[in-house]
Formats: C-alpha cells, sequence, structure tokens
C-alpha cells in the first residue's frame, strides 16, 4: 500500500514541496491527493494568497477555474517568482492563463471539449510524456480554446479537435495541459504527474506517515514546551489522532475532555472512554446530556438544533476546563477539508455548518490553538492512526456529525426518540459489522473489507417525524419510520448510496420491526450527494 500524507506548513518549513495555486476549480483538491499518493507534500493556496518560494518549493500546478480568462473579472495570479524559475504545470485554465499573459491567444471556439477525449503525444521525448501510451484517453473541460501558444511554446500533445491539447515553453520548465490530468478518466494521468512532480521537479517522494509522526512529535515539543493543553474527544477518528499524537509529544500535559451530551449512539460513551483509557491518555469524561436536552426542548429547525447543541457544548466544556489550572493551548482536530473551505479563492465559505465551528471556545476561554491534522485529509488521518499503532475498531469507525443523534432525528428531540433511535442504529450497525463482504475497505481502498461496515464510508440510521399504519400481530398500529443510510466516498464531499444486499436489508429491517418499540416500517435512502446530504438535517 501507498502510505502518504500532508503536512502543516509551519511544521514543514524545510519539506520539500509543490505549491498548488487554486482558481476555484471543483476538482483542485484531486491535484493534491494524487500528489500524495506519490508521497509528495504539497499545498493549495489560492492564486492570490502566494506564499513566499523558498528553496523548498520544487515546482508549482496553476488549476483549473470556473471562469475564462477573457472574463473582465477573471483570476489572476502573479508568476513573476515562478514562471521560468521554477517547474511550472499549467492544468485547463491554467494552460490558457499561462497562454493568455505570457504572448499567447485564448479564444471562444466551436472547438471546445467536454468530456472523455482521446490525446495523441506529438512529442514521445516529453518528460512530462514518460511512459505515457501514443495515444490515451483524457478527460477535457474548457469552453475557450488555446488559438496561439505563449511565446517560445510548442504543441507536445493533441486531440482531433484541440491542436494545443498540450505544450511546454522552451528553455524552462513550463508545460500546460487542456485536459484534467487528475480526474479519474484521464487513464494515464497519474503517470503524467509523476512525470511532473518525480521527474522534472526532482521530488523524492518520501513524504510517509512515519515521517509526518516523526516531524508533528519534535515540532509540538518545540512549539508547546511545557505548557498544557486541553483537547475536546468526540470518539471520532480526527480528535483521537491528534490526541494520541499530543500525548506522544506532551504526556500528561495533556487533559482530554469526553462530553456525554446525551446524543451518543447506544452505549459509546462507556466503551469510547474506555477506550481512550486504555491507550493511555489522560482523559476526563463529562456526563451531562440533561443540559442538552433541556435546551432542545421545543426545538424543530435543524440550525436551531445545532446552535442549542453547539452553544452548549461550549458552556459545559469550558465549565470543565475552568477546572485545568495552567492550561495555555486548546487542540482541535481541524482536517485540510476544513482549512480549505475557510480560505476558499472567493473568500471564506458562505456558511459552514455551526457544529463544525467551536470559534467561541477559544475566545471565551483566553487559549491559543494548536491543530495538528489541518493538513491531512480523512484518509491520511487514518493512515497515520494506523502508523501510531491505534486500534482499528477506532481508526476504522465511520464519521459521526458533531450534534450526534440530534440531527438524525427529524423535528423534536425527545427521550423516547433517543431510545428508538439508538436501539435501530444499535441493530444496523451491528448488521453490517457482522455481514462479511468481498469489497474494498472505504478507509484502505488497496485492501479488502473484513465486513459491511468496513467496505462504507458512512451509514447511519434517521428517526422520520411521520407515523404510518401497520399490522402488529393482529391488532393495527401506527408507529414510527426508520430510514437507513449508507455512502461511499473519499472525503465526504460528493457521496453515493450503497447497494447493500437485498438478503442484508431484509434481515436488518426485520429485525428492527421486531425489537425496537415504536417502529412498524423501515426505509433505505438511495440518494447520492449532490443533490442531498449525507445526513438529513
Amino acid at each position: 500500500m501507498n502510505e502518504k500524507v500532508y503536512f502543516c506548513t509551519k511544521f514543514s518549513i524545510m519539506q520539500e514541496m509543490i505549491l498548488i495555486l487554486d482558481f476555484g476549480s471543483q476538482v483542485t483538491q484531486l491535484i493534491g491527493r494524487r500528489l500524495r499518493e506519490l508521497n509528495v507534500y504539497c499545498e493549495i493556496h489560492p492564486y492570490n494568497k502566494i506564499p513566499a518560494i523558498g528553496e523548498n518549493v520544487k515546482g508549482v500546478v496553476l488549476s483549473g477555474s470556473p471562469f475564462s480568462v477573457r472574463d473582465v473579472n477573471a483570476p489572476i495570479a502573479d508568476l513573476s517568482n515562478i514562471k521560468g524559475k521554477l517547474p511550472l504545470l499549467g492544468i485547463c485554465y491554467g494552460a490558457q492563463f499561462i497562454s493568455h499573459h505570457f504572448g499567447g491567444e485564448v479564444n471562444g471556439s466551436i472547438a471546445r471539449e467536454y468530456g472523455r477525449a482521446m490525446l495523441t503525444v506529438v512529442d514521445e521525448a516529453s518528460p512530462l510524456f514518460k511512459g505515457v501510451s501514443k495515444t490515451s484517453q483524457v478527460w477535457m473541460s474548457h469552453g475557450d480554446t488555446i488559438a496561439k501558444l505563449p511565446q517560445g511554446a510548442r504543441v507536445i500533445a493533441s486531440t482531433d479537435d484541440v491542436e494545443n491539447a498540450a505544450y511546454k515553453i522552451d528553455g524552462e520548465e513550463t508545460y500546460a495541459v487542456q485536459f484534467h490530468p487528475e480526474v479519474f478518466h484521464t487513464k494515464e494521468g497519474p503517470q503524467m504527474l509523476a512525470n511532473f512532480a518525480l521527474g522534472v521537479c526532482g521530488c523524492k517522494g518520501d513524504w510517509t506517515p512515519d515521517s509526518f509522526i516523526d516531524n508533528t512529535v519534535a515540532s509540538l515539543k518545540q512549539q508547546l514546551g511545557d505548557d498544557k493543553v486541553i483537547l475536546g474527544l468526540s470518539g471520532g477518528v480526527d480528535s483521537t489522532v491528534a490526541a494520541v499524537l499530543l500525548n506522544k509529544a506532551i504526556g500528561k500535559n495533556l487533559t482530554c475532555i469526553f462530553v456525554d451530551n446525551g446524543l451518543l449512539r447506544k452505549n459509546e460513551f462507556e466503551e469510547v472512554l474506555d477506550s481512550y483509557k486504555e491507550m493511555g491518555l489522560n482523559v476526563i469524561g463529562v456526563h451531562s446530556g440533561h443540559l442538552f436536552l433541556e435546551k432542545l426542548k421545543g426545538v424543530t429547525d435543524p440550525e436551531a438544533k445545532r446552535k442549542a447543541i453547539g452553544s452548549t457544548f461550549i458552556d459545559v466544556f469550558d465549565a470543565e476546563a475552568q477546572k485545568i489550572e495552567g492550561a495555555r493551548w486548546l487542540a482541535q482536530g481541524t482536517i485540510y477539508p476544513d482549512v480549505i473551505e475557510s480560505v476558499s479563492v472567493n473568500g471564506p465559505s458562505c456558511k459552514i455548518k455551526s457544529h463544525h465551528n467551536v470559534g467561541g471556545l477559544p475566545e471565551k476561554m483566553n487559549l491559543k490553538i494548536v491543530e495538528p491534522l489541518r493538513s491531512l485529509f480523512k484518509d491520511e488521518v487514518r493512515r497515520v492512526g494506523r502508523a501510531l499503532g491505534i486500534k482499528r475498531e477506532l481508526i476504522g469507525r465511520h464519521p459521526f456529525p458533531g450534534p450526534s443523534l440530534g440531527i438524525r432525528i427529524l423535528g423534536e428531540v425527545t427521550e423516547e426518540k433517543l431510545r428508538i433511535l439508538r436501539d435501530a442504529d444499535d441493530i444496523f450497525i451491528k448488521g453490517l459489522r457482522s455481514w462479511p463482504c468481498e469489497l474494498p475497505s472505504a478507509s484502505y481502498p488497496n485492501e479488502m473489507a473484513d465486513n459491511l461496515y468496513d467496505s462504507i464510508w458512512q451509514a447511519g440510521t434517521m428517526l422520520l417525524p411521520v407515523k404510518s399504519v401497520g399490522v402488529m400481530g393482529d391488532e393495527r398500529s401506527y408507529e414510527y419510520t426508520i430510514a437507513l443510510r449508507a455512502v461511499i466516498s473519499t472525503d465526504g464531499m460528493t457521496a453515493d448510496w450503497v447497494h447493500l444486499p437485498y438478503e442484508f436489508m431484509a434481515k436488518v429491517s426485520n429485525d428492527i420491526i421486531n425489537k425496537v418499540k415504536g417502529v412498524n416500517r423501515v426505509c433505505y435512502d438511495i440518494s447520492s450527494k449532490p443533490p442531498a446530504t449525507i445526513e438529513w438535517e
């Protein structure tokens, strides 16, 4: 398995890297993911916030964009310290940008390409196409076309409709392609990106989980010294891995707080708390479910529920944290997609779900923030957790929403509804864990899953705010409906529903209806994201 990770800038100033300038493409993150699959460290930055170019920057990639370079408000990056000085690869808009601003010409044209196209390599000696077939499938997504190449450039690949599908500028290591090598449909895209990163840029490809752990622990020791740190544990992968990294760095100076908000899954608080203690973490368990339920009484609006749960968590966490004398830092399990959302090309995202925001905590508690995972995607967090020796049951846990079961009960949250949902969810999740399958693991795609649970990105149970007629024995019933949800994804940004075996669904449905008092109907959600979301609220 090809282990790879991506690391926080301030912890890795001298780590060789490739800089990705984002012009707003929806697939910019895929460029980073493909490079990390090569064990190459990279960072994504907005085109208008280019960081200082140090000796560790080995090359630069320009992403695609929803804009045309001919638009009045088209994004413009300052390449004065990059082009001709470092290896440069322009992708789609990036290729058009180089042409448009350096002596070429980009026009709107009937020669537009969307979807699959066949690329023919013109210059088979080009380092960008080393080991690439003479003809291969690529994925195009552009309305403009490069009518004239930039000064000093020559064609190195074409399609039937677009002559200037790829070019190189002589005398410098500047390459550009009209297609998207980062997407799945470009069959030999990984080889092209490897040629650029490992060949043209000369990257060593030595960025691994073990090197991440060593560098992170050493840097955390230097950054934190003898200071005390507080971390809120959730039972999820991100906070667990962050806790273990911090524990390796500062030991008992880390205090973890695990809050039982009364909305956790069946037996979850006790089981997870025991696991944390077995791992040697200094963890405090706080029972406060009654406070959360009181705040949720009569609340039905999803966003109002999120805010009520979030504000109550802040109050509970702060009260417990005040008991820890001398704490100066608040640790968070922030991961890279959260960072990208809040530092987007067009400014901070218009709305991040409120349960992601614990921004009130640092100010209220007067603490500094430490985020050891802020440069990792979810799959990379799991790889680091595995290298740390965290047991598979914790590392392989499905993502779980911050507001917990509070947003899996549509409408008002009550003790009775929580009982019904917990019991139904317990049957569903245990069923997934016990049902064998021959599918790839969702956490480790190059390995096979042991069971259905491991093959799924995220699964959960929803309690709908409607009752329907049923027949239980010889009596008419009027009870709740349960909806089951299971999706496959890589990072949660897009997702598709899982084709669960009919035999499995029949058994789970039967078990829920027979064993969970208050339910007489079970449905399965077959919506993809988009247009739906993974959670229902």
